[in-house]
């Protein structure tokens, strides 16, 4: 890390720290951000404009939301499609077609299961949120051991770290150069402080700070804390991009957690890394705050336009259903289910709609025989099926 940019950094300190390795013992300085207040940072006006924006955009999102009948029924395909884009942040890509129709309960190579993970753990933390369950080091270690179970990650630590560790590599750095030395950040030096400090953040997040900061510049300040601290071992930024939602929803900006952050996050990666380091080296938070508040803005309209296109796409496919001879309760029930699931096998489907699966086979094949419903891929055993019109909507993401 080059320790001269982070010198006079008025959003934290330099610590020094030590250490050995195989080429023998080192020393250098780690950064410690500040402790959030109820202060807010001072923002440019363009700042604010982008803020005010981001609000807007989050506001027509809740209240289309509130005017569906459902609007649960589509988190299951957002969590997906935040599930490709947060691991692709981090460095484990698997292609979006693939992510959408994966088993969660099939063997899986462990970047596949990196990502499905990620479903099981967004799951419980919003179950949670429902039930009020309050925010601690217990809790979000409970969720970081869900997020690298059966991965490699799992073999290191869960919870908060005891190692130190690096982010990126600086471009400047020479090919022998100490991996501390040559990193782009080093985050705080494990340890109670380290432990303490994450406690104290997550006690911020958590708490009420409308009065005096916005909820989406608190919820900016916030996700920089969390990536400055770097708390975890692996999995920081699945976690941190997490809790964007998770405190927008605590704070009532949302009511349905279906928005999706990381997609347009990843196609700026570059951006998002350089506004979240700028912060820490010169205290830039307009910088950051603004693209913080571009990316929900959009987000917020991409997740506005894919709810309102999956309702009519719920609509069309009963107006077709109610034309047909199969128009029975359980048939409109396995369109609202195949709506909200991208693939989905005959048994699963039987549990969701409360029908036998002999029954729930004869709907499934007279939906396909309507065109309502497909065989999704080839299998001789456990075959799956989708609506083709909803993959088609939740695909359009990987273009956008």
């Amino acid at each position: 890390m080059d320790v001269e940019l982070f010198r006079n950094s008025p959003s934290g300190e330099l610590v020094r720290i030590s250490g050995t390795s195989a080429s023998g013992p080192w020393t250098h300085h780690a950064f410690l951000p500040h402790p959030l207040t109820e202060v807010g940072p001072t923002l440019t006006s363009a700042a604010y404009r982008s803020v005010a924006d981001a609000r807007a955009a989050l506001a027509a999102l809740d209240a289309t939301a509130a005017r569906l009948p459902n609007p649960r029924l589509f988190r299951h395909s957002s969590l997906r499609l935040e599930a490709q884009s947060t691991a692709a942040l981090e460095g484990t890509y698997e292609p979006l077609a693939r992510v959408l129709t994966e088993d969660p309960g099939d063997g899986h190579d462990p970047s596949m299961r990196e990502v499905l993970n990620y479903l099981t753990v967004a799951e419980t933390a919003f179950e949670w949120a429902a039930q009020g369950r309050a925010w601690s080091l217990s809790t979000i270690g409970e969720l970081h051991r869900m997020l690298i179970k059966g991965t490699a990650g799992e073999r290191d630590y869960s919870g908060v770290r005891p190692i130190q560790v690096v982010v990126g590599r600086r471009e400047d750095a020479r090919p022998d150069e100490h991996l501390i030395h040559a990193a782009r950040y080093v985050p705080p030096p494990p340890g109670d402080d380290l432990a303490a400090r994450f406690s104290d953040l997550l006690d911020w997040m958590y708490a009420d700070h409308r009065a005096s900061i916005d909820p989406v510049v608190a919820a900016a300040m916030g996700h920089y804390t969390f990536e400055a601290l770097h708390p975890f071992h692996d999995g920081n930024g699945r976690i941190g991009r997490l809790f964007i939602v998770l405190q927008l929803n605590r704070h009532g900006i949302i009511t349905e957690p279906s928005i999706t952050v990381s997609p347009w996050f990843e196609t700026r990666r570059q951006r998002y890394y350089d506004a979240l380091l700028g912060v820490s080296t010169t205290g830039d938070w307009s910088t950051w705050v603004s693209m913080f508040a571009e990316g929900l803005a959009r987000s917020a309209i991409t997740a506005q336009d894919r709810m309102l296109a999956l309702a009519q796409a719920q609509a069309d496919l009963k107006d077709r259903l109610q034309r047909s001879r199969t128009r029975s309760a359980s048939a409109r029930l396995l369109v609202d289910y195949a709506v909200g699931r991208p693939t989905f096998t005959v048994r699963e489907a039987a549990e969701a709609i409360g029908l036998q699966y002999q029954g729930t086979n004869k709907l499934v094949d007279a939906l396909v025989e309507l065109g309502i419903l497909a065989e999704y891929g080839v299998r001789s055993y456990n075959r799956r099926f989708h609506a083709p019109v909803v993959l088609d909507i939740l695909l359009r993401e990987s273009s956008r």
